[in-house]
């Protein structure tokens, strides 16, 4: 067996051995309990004779440098580019995955043929192509967990960034794990219903609530993000239950309402009409968030100081045309920018 073959055979954190050879995984919220042979809900940790392996680790299958707008993050290194890598994998099963190539392992055996990258590789591309950051995204980051602790960990020593797009389904011990390393995370808000998530994600919104409050109370800098559907989590109620909740935490963290488009196995049904989109940022800034863009769609997407009100990032196309934030202050009246302008 070829040494970068042995090296993608990592043995995973966060499980328990049991008796009967099989094992208990506490890397997310599913809790699987995985028999020898399987893999969890997953597809991509596999019991092999008691011992927990990560399946994808060294991997990847998508890297791009990005401007870190594209994730979205709008209030973390504004203007800059992250170097963002994923896998195959989720631990998710969204009906409406715009990435669902990549997310969705079938359910037949897959050997992983991909070729292996270390962690050292992937930091010193970051650091040749400019980014300021790596972000483990379009995938869900919590399913080559162990694979991105080992880059963040590589890329602090750098001066690096690191950042989690993320479904926010993690455990507390994976987010403790992982915070002395992590900056940011845009984490995904798909609904205030449990009844939403168990249909269209099977997964349910506790977790998810108790990771964005875990993370914000450990300094690492959030935005969130919800992806409104039509007639699905788009009522004015649930809209309000998830502004609220938000400004209930921080009034400062940015909420991006996005435009759904039909994909996956939601492929019939219909674009979010702007009106709707438009009502649940007057939803968001009436429950006093400071910061609410829209996303996917053109417009709503710049920064005004919350002190003078004039303009201090301007935004095309995900692209930062104007910043006159300097020195983490705005550049007209001093008032402090509500983000992060440097590590």
């Amino acid at each position: 067996m070829l040494k970068e073959e042995l090296d993608s055979m990592k043995e995973a954190m966060f499980y328990d051995r049991c008796s009967d050879n099989a094992v208990n995984c506490f890397l997310c919220a599913h809790k699987c309990r995985i028999l020898p042979g399987e893999t969890g809900f997953c597809r991509v940790r596999e019991n092999r004779n008691g011992t927990l392996h990560s399946l994808v680790y060294g991997k990847p299958v998508a890297m791009n440098l990005d401007p870190i707008e594209k994730k979205p993050l709008y209030h973390f290194l504004p203007g800059s580019f992250t170097y963002s890598i994923a896998t195959l994998g989720c631990n998710f099963k969204c009906e409406f995955c715009q990435n669902w190539q990549i997310s969705q392992v079938p359910e037949e055996k897959n050997d992983f043929r991909i070729p292996y990258i270390s962690p050292e590789d992937i930091v010193k591309t970051a650091l040749d192509s400019g980014a300021k950051s790596i972000s483990y995204t379009y995938n869900e980051p919590t399913v080559f967990f162990e694979y991105a602790y080992d880059i963040c960990r590589l890329a602090k020593k750098k001066h690096l960034a690191n950042i989690f797009v993320t479904n926010g389904y993690l455990s507390k011990e994976a987010v403790e794990t992982v915070s002395p390393y992590l900056d940011a995370a845009n984490i995904d808000l798909k609904s205030f219903s449990d009844g939403f998530y168990r249909k269209f994600c099977k997964g349910s919104l506790k977790p998810v609530l108790d990771t964005i409050k875990l993370m914000n109370s450990l300094g690492i800098w959030i935005e969130i993000t919800t992806l409104v559907i039509p007639g699905e989590n788009d009522s004015q109620k649930e809209l309000k239950e998830t502004a609220e909740f938000i400004a209930g935490l921080n009034k400062k963290i940015p909420w991006h309402i996005s435009r759904f488009h039909p994909d996956f196995k939601l492929s019939k049904y219909r674009d979010t009409p702007l009106t709707s989109l438009e009502q649940a940022r007057g939803i968001g800034i009436k429950a006093g968030l400071k910061n609410v863009y829209l996303g996917n769609v053109s417009g709503v997407c710049d920064t005004n100081c919350p002190q003078c009100g004039k303009l201090l990032i301007k935004r095309d196309c995900l692209r930062v045309s104007e910043n006159n934030v300097k020195n983490g202050k705005c550049s007209f009246c001093q008032a402090p920018f509500e983000g992060v302008c440097q590590i």
